[in-house]
């Protein structure tokens, strides 16, 4: 089977939660139409909750007053953030992949947690997938509590796949008190630099890079999303 690269576009600038989810929605149906490459999208979100379509009210409280948005991926309520490596993955899950099989979410969302589990083993941080639960666990060599460091989320469109992970670099985690994180009131959150790890945005890209084609064995090919943004920006 050949195996044809991946686009990976990352925005060094902050994008706004509405522009990105529209843009998205654009590109799941060009490659559903087959005229776009699957793509990986690193960029950040200004603060904000998101609901997915298991959320409830009462898990929502929002003193800071941050833009909420509902959203059609799974899972419950989220912050985005500065701080935050955002990983949107576009990928046609209708077509057998090295890894995985065709039109199998459950299985492509467990190398989605291998990928980052890989990763964070690249800065000595053990992060666990949990029975039960969402995203990705590191227990707090402290206290010994189980924190989330990374939550995961997706939504399929004709068995393309997109929304994705956010992954905690070194986001204000006072800012999750607004919201029941995934429904999980004994769980606390985490980040790399609140473990103590204080590296930046460009290192976890470039050993997210290299882990994902260990786990995916895609190769990925930087592609520039400046010019296709303002275009969309301009039409909408």
């Amino acid at each position: 089977m050949a195996i044809t690269p991946i686009f990976l576009q990352k925005s060094k600038k902050i994008i706004p939660y509405p522009t990105a989810i529209e843009w998205m929605k654009t590109y799941v149906q060009k490659i559903y139409i087959k005229k776009a490459a699957e793509c990986l999208w690193f960029l950040e979100h200004s603060s904000l909750y998101t609901a997915g379509t298991s959320a409830k009210k009462e898990d929502l409280f929002n003193p800071q007053n941050f833009p909420v948005f509902y959203t059609n991926r799974g899972g419950q309520w989220t912050y985005h953030g500065p701080g935050m490596r955002i990983i949107y993955v576009m990928m046609d899950l209708r077509k057998p992949h090295p890894t995985f099989p065709d039109h199998d979410i459950r299985s492509f969302i467990c190398k989605l947690e291998d990928w980052i589990i890989l990763t964070l083993k690249h800065f000595n941080v053990i992060a666990e997938k949990k029975e039960g639960r969402v995203g990705l666990w590191v227990t707090n060599p402290v206290t010994k509590q189980e924190d989330k460091i990374a939550a995961i989320g997706i939504k399929l469109s004709h068995w393309i796949s997109w929304h994705g992970i956010a992954l905690n670099i070194h986001p204000k985690l006072e800012d999750y008190s607004g919201i029941v994180p995934c429904g999980l009131k004994e769980y606390g959150v985490t980040s790399l630099h609140n473990l103590g790890i204080y590296t930046s945005f460009d290192t976890v890209d470039q050993v997210l890079c290299q882990t994902w084609e260990r786990i995916f064995k895609y190769p990925l090919q930087l592609h520039s999303l400046t010019s296709e943004l303002m275009i969309f920006n301009q039409d909408n």
